[in-house]
């Protein structure tokens, strides 16, 4: 922390409300997590009820990544248009209510407009998480801020996988849509009352916005937004440092996608699980990823700290990541199911380590255009959430193994570990050009 930072520390006392943003992020990240993965957790069950094969499952998987993936630029433009806590607070109410509303599901069709739904409501979700904690968190902290609500996912998967197996066995499938959806409900009831920007927070003080500012936060980066239009998408798309990074987002979420779609159906049929015992083992890499993810912001922060540059500090954990997840492919090496659990849940752990890939969004994206930003990077990442599924799905139908969709999953993820080592190169923010800053037509009604 340099002279500026301790002097503005010293002179007035400095509430701490940006701990409790964070907290809130956290557990809205987890029950996010939660709504989004129920399917997956009974679809060994519930297939079998609704009569679903395996390439149906497979489309029922990807109807949440097709809203959900399409619109992310949408939504980042109505999160820097109408602010994070509007924008995603109604977004979680909304995504509950159709996660609860799963639980009526009758067959194919049913389920994959209900899971579309979600997908449409949870849109802002990780591109609000990211304006929201480079508003509240000087450069130095977002790093560790980053990996908390990052790591959240996984947390809330490594408690509450067993919970849902539980209710699954006990109650039936139904039960666990019903206590997924209405945990976001409640949740949303808190997030109106404690979340708020920095400059217009009841217990925010001058001294922790004047800190967050001097750290290189962007307090207020809400007091003059720009009217978003189409060129400042292609401003992004057209730069080599934003398209490595959108691109290595996809690679990185395949592996994503497997264990929040295709995990427990693997346990099961390959492994030849009970459905109580795939809950206790899933939890496992989940857990796995939640370490991984806290280690790699706090890797980046202290090598930041130990005097290293931005690019190096933020990108040794996000490519050691890379490397180390594609080790997934080992599984197929093994007929142990115990060895099986080491090398996923390592995979995962190695995952979460390169989870702090969100970070760069905050780092390098135009100030002006964060939520945009964001929405790109997402919809990159959440392709895969659409492509996985139904690779995996027409793979496990043609061949009645896993083996070949491990090898597709790995070998992207070190394409996705060259992104990072060749394209995307020092890592500083984007400066929007003046023409870009003026204010003309809104986005929405602009053509080209």
């Amino acid at each position: 922390m340099d002279a500026h930072l301790q002097k503005i520390e010293s002179v007035t006392k400095k509430t701490r409300v940006r701990y409790l943003i964070l907290a809130i992020l956290f557990i809205t990240t987890a029950v996010n997590y939660i709504d989004r993965t129920a399917l997956s957790i009974v679809a060994p069950v519930m297939s079998k009820d609704l009569l679903l094969n395996a390439a149906q499952m497979g489309i029922a998987f990807s109807a949440f990544n097709w809203a959900y993936t399409f619109l992310q630029i949408p939504s980042g433009w109505m999160l820097d248009k109408f602010g994070a806590r509007i924008v995603y607070g109604i977004g979680l109410f909304t995504w509950s209510f159709f996660t609860l509303l799963q639980g009526w599901a009758t067959g194919l069709l049913s389920l994959f407009l209900l899971r579309f739904a979600v997908g449409i409501a949870e849109a802002p979700s990780f591109p609000g998480n990211s304006r929201l904690t480079t508003m509240w968190f000087p450069q130095h902290e977002r790093g560790r801020a980053v990996s908390i609500y990052n790591s959240a996912q996984y947390f809330g998967l490594a408690v509450f996988t067993p919970v849902m197996a539980w209710i699954l066995q006990t109650y039936g499938w139904h039960m666990a849509f019903y206590v997924a959806g209405l945990a976001g409900i409640i949740l949303s009831l808190f997030w109106f009352k404690y979340i708020h920007e920095p400059k217009k927070h009841p217990k925010t003080s001058q001294a922790e916005i004047d800190y967050i500012q001097a750290g290189g936060g962007l307090a207020d980066a809400a007091d003059n937004p720009v009217k978003i239009r189409w060129t400042h998408v292609k401003f992004l798309l057209t730069n080599r440092q934003m398209i490595g990074i959108y691109i290595a987002q996809f690679c990185l979420n395949t592996i994503v996608w497997f264990f929040l779609t295709w995990f427990p159906t693997y346990l099961v049929q390959e492994k030849h699980m009970s459905m109580l015992k795939v809950g206790f083992m899933a939890s496992l890499p989940y857990a796995g990823a939640f370490v991984g993810g806290i280690v790699g912001g706090y890797v980046s922060d202290f090598l930041l700290k130990r005097g290293a540059s931005l690019s190096a500090a933020r990108k040794t954990p996000i490519i050691t990541g890379f490397l180390l997840s594609s080790t997934v492919v080992l599984a197929n090496y093994t007929s142990s199911a115990a060895l099986v659990m080491v090398i996923m849940s390592v995979a995962f752990f190695a995952k979460g380590l390169a989870g702090s890939t969100w970070t760069l969004v905050g780092d390098m994206s135009p100030k002006e255009i964060i939520g945009l930003s964001a929405g790109i990077f997402n919809t990159s990442g959440n392709l895969a959430g659409i492509v996985t599924p139904i690779v995996v799905g027409y793979i496990l139908s043609a061949t009645q193994s896993f083996s070949a969709a491990l090898f597709f999953i790995g070998g992207v993820l070190l394409i996705g570990a060259l992104c990072y080592i060749f394209v995307v190169n020092r890592v500083e923010r984007l400066e929007l050009p003046l023409e870009l800053k003026e204010e003309k037509q809104p986005f929405a009604n602009v053509q080209g």
